[in-house]
This record gives structure tokens, sequence and C-alpha cells, in this order.
């Protein structure tokens, strides 16, 4: 039986919510020609998914953040569209968001590394566990955030489905589409110099709220970089950070200070996807040594560009990156420091950590977890209650 599912994408532009939205999207429309979908998007959104087939229909609604006009709000409109299935795609459900929904859980950090204090933050913490407790089925983007949700939310295993995320297949493309190598070289020279990158680096992308563990990288870098002072290729090396701005996180700022490395360490905010794929490429390291991750899809992207991924040994990264990456004790700064120094300097680790970074990579395919999620959406259209 075709169903009528109704997708929330209204955080299409969102940082990693925002890329599951849109490759879930495209997938579902590549290997489910049969189910109707409403896809509700911010009427600013309207053009970001064009090209869908005959079986999408893109609606715009013009919902504010705020808890309570978006909790009377999205519910009104969802049901006017009379979906079979809901599927919100971040752990924050609106509040009488029509059932049977499915949500997709990518962290909890806001369990474990809150952003806010008081009454607030409370809140925040309620709506998600209510959302998840009423959701006919949970889709965990790894094993870690399984557990997460059945430690910390108290939701049953048995509605819980493991479905991995996937790198943008934008990643996996040649760099300007056509495959001429020599156009591609030419626009990574002219990116490089645009940002007058002349020397080698570590990488990191990423936001930097404090679960990220930036301020320790910056320690491990000053301290390999101590080490590097007479080395021929890497005695200049610099650390580049994309991906947020430092201005709102004053701790990266005084680690940076505290550690002397001010002319050694650049930040340089957000950047479109074909330059952050030259960042990529150009980097000798990428460096992730995150506290807490419920994927991480960063260093995915690092080695579809066949740069070594140093990253650390907690939470789902260990499952993400298996024996392709250097992992380290994020919480040891001399430990990231040796993970940076072998992934630099170790030649053979370097080859192997490539071939092994092709292999991981086939692991995750956005085709295969569409064709895994409408699976779940036919389950729960068949056990659901489809009341409020």
């Amino acid at each position: 039986m075709a169903l009528r599912i109704l997708i929330d994408g209204r955080h299409l532009k969102d940082f990693g919510v925002g890329t599951y939205i849109r490759n879930l999207t495209r997938a579902l429309g590549e290997v489910d020609p049969d189910d109707h979908f409403i896809v509700f998007l911010q009427p600013e959104d309207a053009s970001e998914l064009k090209g869908l087939p005959a079986n999408f229909e893109v609606v715009t609604c013009a919902i504010p953040e705020s808890f309570v006009r978006e909790s009377l709000r999205f519910p009104v409109f969802a049901r006017r569209h009379a979906p079979d299935v809901c599927h919100i795609p971040l752990n924050r459900v609106p509040f009488l968001t029509p059932r049977p929904y499915v949500v997709t859980v990518h962290d909890l950090a806001e369990f474990l590394f809150p952003r806010r204090s008081g009454w607030r933050q409370k809140l925040l913490q309620y709506q998600i566990r209510r959302g998840l407790l009423r959701a006919a089925k949970v889709i965990a983007v790894s094993s870690a955030t399984r557990r997460d949700v059945t430690r910390l939310i108290g939701v049953p295993p048995e509605r819980i489905r493991l479905i991995y995320n996937a790198p943008d297949p934008r990643f996996l493309r040649p760099l300007d589409g056509s495959g001429d190598s020599a156009a591609a070289e030419r626009y990574r020279r002219r990116i490089l110099e645009r940002y007058q990158i002349s020397y080698p680096f570590v990488l990191y992308v990423g936001n930097i709220r404090p679960q990220k563990n930036v301020p320790r990288l910056i320690e491990a870098f000053a301290v390999l970089r101590s080490k590097l002072t007479d080395h021929p290729k890497y005695k200049d090396l610099r650390l580049i950070v994309i991906g947020d701005e430092i201005s709102r996180y004053p701790a990266v700022r005084q680690a940076v200070v505290r550690s002397r490395v001010e002319d050694a360490v650049r930040f340089l905010g957000f950047v479109s996807i074909d330059t952050l794929r030259v960042f990529y490429e150009a980097a000798s390291v990428f460096a992730f040594p995150s506290l807490y991750e419920g994927f991480g899809l960063p260093p995915l992207e690092a080695m579809a560009a066949g740069t070594p991924v140093v990253t650390s040994n907690v939470s789902s990264l260990p499952e993400v990156v298996g024996d392709a990456a250097v992992v380290v004790n994020p919480e040891n700064v001399f430990d990231i420091e040796r993970g940076l120094r072998d992934a630099l300097l170790d030649e053979d680790l370097r080859k192997q950590l490539l071939e092994k970074s092709r292999a991981q990579l086939r692991r995750f395919n956005w085709r295969k977890t569409a064709r895994e999620v409408v699976e779940v959406y036919h389950e729960v259209a068949r056990g659901g209650s489809g009341t409020c």
C-alpha cells in the first residue's frame, strides 16, 4: 500500500541536520517511486530541493522557532495534509505532532553538554524526552546513539532502529564535476591562493562547542609544532579551523594565546562545499578529537578526500571510522599530539589509512539509508495508531 509521508524539512539549512534532510530526501526520490512524500520547507528554502520526482510535493510553511507558536501551528499544517506517517528528522518534536511519527536522533548533546541552564534548558529536555517516548519508531544514526536513547531517555531498544548516515555525495564526485583533472587542479590552486595557503596544515572542520574539544586540539598542535621546528617539510605547520565563529567561544581564543600559537592557527568560519573539499584534499592531516558525536560526518568527508584522519576513541567515532583512522584519547593532550605526529610522519601508516578508508566509506551510502528508512515508514504505518 502506498503511503502519504510527511517530512519536516524546515531545518534544511542547519549544519549537520540539513545535510541529513537534503541527502535523505533526494535518495528517497531515487529508491521509492510509489509512496507520496510531502516535504515541509521554510519559504526561503523552496528552491533548495529542485528536481524531485513527481511523487514528491514541496510545501512551504512559515512557522517561527518559538516553542509555543511552533507547537500550535506545526500540527495544524501537518494534519491538513493527512499523512500516514510523519518523519521529524531531529530530536526536537513539536508538541501535538500527529501520530504515528518517526524521529531521527543525531545525538543527545543537550543532555550531556547542555548549552544553557535554567527553565529553558529543562523545557527543551522535556520536549526531547516527550517526543522520543511518544514516537512510533526512533531512528538512531549510530549504535552509540542508540544506546544513549535507551540510557538517557528510556526508549525501549525494540523501538529504536539503527540506520547510518553517509557523506554528502558531493564529497565523492570529481571536484569540478567533469573529471577534468587539470581544471580541478587550477581550481584548487585558485582557492588556496585566495586564502593565502602556502604551507602544510592540520585541518579541523565542525562547530567549536565545548564537546568538540578544540582547546585540547590547539594545545596538542602547539606541542607538535614545537617538536617539528627543524623538520624539512613541517617546520611551518599550521592549524586551520573551518565551520564556526571563534568570537562565540572565548575559551578557544584563550587556548590559542596560552599555547603561544597565535601566528599558526587560523579560523576561517563557514565555507562552501567546493572550497571545503579543497581544504580537505590539501590538508596534511584531518583532526577530530571530539568528546562526543552522535555520528561524526567530517572524518568520513576527510577520508573521501584521501586525507589521513586522527579522531577520538569515544562515543560513535570508533564505530564510524573503523580501523581507517588513528584513534586517540581525546582527554589527553599528549595522546592527541602523538596521533597527529604518527599520521604526519609515518608514511607506511598514511598509505594503510588511505587503503582502509576506501573500504570504510563503502559501508555508508544514502540509497541504502533511504531504503532502510522506507522500511521503517511501512513498519510504522502497519502498526501505528494515527491518533494525537
